[in-house]
């Protein structure tokens, strides 16, 4: 995964987004599940792990509700200035929550739709980067050191009815993501897919 060494601008449907340096910028993931965002956000919206906040402004067209977590303050005071200049009108309430996973989520706070790009790739000590930056990307020696405690935790968080829009790269193990899905009683449909260079991603929708 490369990292940008300068602030960056970019234009993605519509919308403007400023990215510094220090916070993951959108590529090839980001955008695979922008698509199932816009068709399937509603409600109440969780983007956890918001990094620039492309999710959650997307997901605001037609939500609620959108409540943008980060592990990261940069990312997520980067989410907030890229919401404030591309989400208008009153018709959607914003919340900004520094957070890793649920731990600061409000106790017994459910949501209607759930998504999570998580840091997939597989990464030796020797690979990690200094900064805020490295939680975006480092998913830890076999990709799950975010996921594995990802998939325990979320179906408390989900109402009845809910469903998770979960980015998957076939790099941190789809075959043990779809166990743990299945396991909990969820179903799971692959709703988009395509290669980026030596990375198979695809977005599960996955609800009971």
């Amino acid at each position: 995964m490369a990292l940008h060494k300068t602030s960056l601008t970019l234009s993605f449907r519509g919308k403007k987004l400023s990215v510094p340096r220090s916070v993951y910028a959108p590529s090839d993931d980001s955008f695979l599940l922008a698509g199932a965002v816009k068709k399937f956000a509603r409600g109440d919206v969780l983007d956890l792990g918001t990094g620039c906040g492309i999710q959650g402004i997307i997901a605001a067209g037609n939500a609620e509700s959108v409540t943008f977590s980060d592990v990261s303050p940069e990312a997520l005071e980067c989410a907030r200035k890229n919401a404030e200049k591309n989400v208008s009108g009153a018709s959607c309430t914003l919340h900004f929550i520094e957070t890793n996973l649920f731990k600061k989520i409000p106790r017994g706070k459910k949501f209607d739709v759930i998504i999570f790009n998580p840091p997939y790739l597989p990464t030796k000590p020797c690979e990690k980067v200094s900064g805020a930056i490295n939680s975006a990307w480092d998913g830890g020696r076999n990709g799950r050191k975010v996921i594995a405690p990802f998939l325990k935790r979320f179906p408390a968080r989900l109402k009845k009815g809910g469903i998770l829009l979960y980015l998957n790269c076939h790099l941190s193990g789809t075959r043990e993501t779809l166990k743990a899905l299945k396991r909990q009683g969820f179903k799971v449909e692959t709703v988009a897919g395509k290669r980026a260079g030596n990375e198979r991603l695809s977005v599960f929708r996955s609800w009971k």
